[in-house]
């Protein structure tokens, strides 16, 4: 087997695992309870038309496609793990809006060159693990003057952190592949898209998160439904001694994020990156 035979196998390989990943647990449940509002909010960042054709990288269970398509747009929602996409379906029923969900790598989009008005990503193309590879996808399919759209979870937040917790616990990453939370970095995403956008606009946001009574509780709830945790904690396997110390250190992390005083309920702030910006013409 030679070299390039051998590196896309293991890209292969790789990507199945990502899609066995993020088919774990009940992803789709975990946004529905948290993360709805955050599709709104880049939509809008977005500045989404009637009429315009759409493109929602890495769209899990649409979280962004939906409520483009309700803006009148014509959306594409693509993502690596299409078991995600009965949930998408369920709730753009819901919701009596229409769109297309198509199976395809954030890394190699199934879509020609400039096709799309728009091409955003609610905290999904994050998780490539070659982040140049995505970005220069997510500019190909975009038309010169188009609009590119990402929010995504910051290095310095809690799902930043969060990761940096599992980092020591997980096991190493492949050659080439990149932290997930470095999309979350203003001059990180300026240098993959580099010269090639125009009109760039950055701020940060925190979303609240109201879901659990105490930190344990989020523990529970992410090992049962979050994947890349879900697979740290299968790869510790029977290791009683690591899935305590990771018990700890998730926990102690929830907490230093959270607040809670009297009658208020624990409230997490996540905060996240929104970066918006046009195709160069």
């Amino acid at each position: 087997m030679d070299d390039q035979t051998s590196t896309v196998e293991a890209d292969r390989e790789l990507k199945k695992k990502h899609r066995a990943m993020w088919a774990s647990g009940d992803y789709p449940a975990l946004a529905d309870e948290m993360l709805l509002e955050l599709g709104a909010v880049l939509v809008e960042a977005c500045g989404i038309k009637p009429r315009q054709r759409v493109l929602d990288v890495a769209a899990g269970t649409g979280n962004a496609a939906i409520p483009a398509a309700m803006m009148g747009a014509s959306v594409v929602a693509s993502d690596l793990t299409p078991e995600l996409f009965e949930a998408g379906r369920r709730e753009a029923a819901n919701r009596g809006v229409s769109l297309e969900w198509q199976e395809g790598d954030a890394e190699a989009l199934p879509f020609g060159d400039g096709e799309f008005d728009a091409v955003m990503s609610c905290i999904g193309v994050m998780f490539a693990p070659h982040h140049q590879a995505a970005a220069d996808e997510l500019l190909r399919v975009c038309k010169p003057g188009g609009s590119i759209g990402l929010l995504c979870w910051t290095p310095e937040g809690f799902i930043g952190q969060m990761f940096a917790v599992l980092k020591p616990f997980a096991p190493p990453p492949p050659p080439g592949a990149q932290p997930a939370p470095l999309w979350g970095n203003e001059e990180h995403v300026r240098e993959l898209l580099g010269s090639r956008i125009t009109d760039i606009q950055t701020r940060k946001k925190n979303l609240a998160v109201r879901s659990f009574h105490q930190p344990a509780d989020f523990v529970r709830y992410f090992k049962s439904h979050y994947g890349p945790i879900i697979s740290v904690y299968k790869f510790l396997g029977e290791d009683q001694e690591k899935v305590a110390a990771l018990d700890k250190a998730l926990t102690e992390l929830a907490d230093s994020f959270g607040d809670a005083h009297g009658d208020v309920p624990f409230q997490m702030e996540w905060e996240y990156l929104l970066f918006t910006a046009r195709k160069a013409s």
